[in-house]
């Protein structure tokens, strides 16, 4: 018989809850969960950063490693005020089941640090950033941990972390992070991968139904990178986008859209509602529409208890992670609202990191449409994966999704030889 311990304060408890769900369909043995519920790794630094005026404050920082059996732990890092442990183990999880279902060769992590980066000059910013890495460097590498960017975070703060990085091991590894600036190893492609990864996984279902994208009216609640560039690939591909959605409300027309002059009037720093482009609305009104699909873009649990008996779609497209909770898609699950969710459908993001990373490895850099062709391909293979397994298994997309992940990190537990793949009795 096999021991182990359960620590409470490093059990992911979203985590358990969708484990829980996934037992329902597949008997999990109390080993398989023990290793699935907590993370293999949680470091918490407070960073001590000297401000401007000469004053220090402190801000408490993570970084998790939630599961390396199939390889070096991915995953970004975000500077936001509500970073907090609970949060970023739940989304090293998400990360963990994601590289799975993509089937590419990393395992889960996840890091951030409790700021406000607004509220810093860019020095500060700079100083902080640098002081993550030099207090994480043992903790990360290309053939270790290798963050990447996240809430707040962009290309630029990552090629200060590089340069932290290479300059505290004295050699160049530009490996260690992706989603950097293409003058110092970034990739073709990677900063609209997620929507395009998005918009494949769209294109997918769509196709499976018989559905037309001229047939298809999409709103979208978050207009950020990832938003912004859904709406530009959707509206090229035919689709009739009728509605976006920033921080500061949103804009609708049920004819659709002028989304080339919504982009061009946004890159000038308008927000949706001042480029007098379709009616206002409420960002929860743009949610409650009678759209085909609904893309929420932007945080965690914007669908939720609240608004879940408002929700008209009939497809939810999660690009952001974790936009609907858990109560909220057990409701729409018994609703018959198909949900193609986060670890699936936002996954662009993290295979152009890997191929970023492949590239980085090899010293060997590919245009971008080979990027792009190679991205379809991925996504292809996960919706069609995950198609077969939701109906073998008569489940849900995310149940499907979940089953599939899990099965991928168990199997290279037990490849491994740390788990047994045996169901109990």
């Amino acid at each position: 018989m096999i021991a182990f311990q359960e620590h409470s304060e490093v059990i992911c408890e979203v985590c358990k809850i969708q484990l829980g769900k996934i037992e329902e369909v597949k008997e999990l043995t109390d080993l398989e969960l023990a290793v699935l519920n907590q993370p293999k790794r949680v470091i918490n630094i407070n960073l001590l950063l000297k401000m401007d005026d000469g004053s220090v404050q402190i801000f408490p920082s993570y970084r998790i490693q939630y599961n390396d059996a199939r390889g070096p732990t991915k995953g970004g890092i975000r500077f936001h005020p509500s970073v907090h442990m609970t949060e970023v183990k739940e989304l090293a999880f998400l990360m963990s089941l994601k590289c799975a279902l993509a089937d590419i060769p990393f395992g889960g992590a996840k890091g951030g640090i409790k700021v406000n980066p607004k509220e810093l000059s860019e020095r500060e910013l700079q100083r902080l950033s640098r002081l993550y890495i030099t207090e994480y460097a043992d903790f990360i590498g290309p053939e270790k941990d290798i963050p990447a960017p996240d809430v707040n975070t962009n290309p630029k703060i990552m090629g200060w972390m590089l340069d932290q990085y290479e300059k505290i091991v004295g050699k160049k590894s530009p490996g260690v992070i992706t989603g950097k600036p293409l003058s110092i190893g970034g990739s073709k492609g990677r900063m609209y991968s997620t929507s395009l990864g998005g918009a494949f996984t769209l294109r997918e279902y769509l196709k499976s139904i018989g559905k037309k994208e001229k047939e298809t009216s999409v709103a979208i609640h978050g207009f950020g990178n990832v938003g912004s560039h859904l709406a530009r690939i959707l509206d090229e591909w035919g689709y009739r986008v009728i509605a976006v959605a920033d921080s500061k409300g949103a804009v609708y027309d049920s004819n659709g859209l002028n989304v080339k002059k919504l982009l061009e009037e946004t890159e000038k720093g308008k927000k949706v509602q001042e480029t007098g482009i379709g009616k206002n609305i409420s960002g929860n009104e743009l949610l409650e529409l009678d759209a085909d699909v609904v893309v929420p873009a932007s945080v965690e649990n914007i669908i939720n208890a609240e608004n879940m008996k408002n929700i008209k779609a009939k497809i939810i497209l999660e690009l952001a992670n974790g936009p609907v909770s858990t109560d909220a898609d057990d409701y729409l699950e018994e609703k018959n609202t198909v949900i193609l969710p986060d670890i699936l459908a936002n996954s662009g993001g993290v295979i152009v990191s890997y191929f970023e990373w492949v590239q980085n490895l090899s010293n060997y850099y590919w245009e971008e449409n080979e990027v792009n062709k190679k991205l379809e391909g991925y996504m292809v293979r996960a919706f069609e994966d995950t198609e077969k397994t939701r109906k073998n298994e008569n489940s849900s997309y995310r149940k499907a999704a979940y089953i599939l992940a899990v099965k991928r990190i168990l199997q290279a537990e037990a490849d491994r030889g740390n788990v047994v793949r045996k169901r109990k009795k």
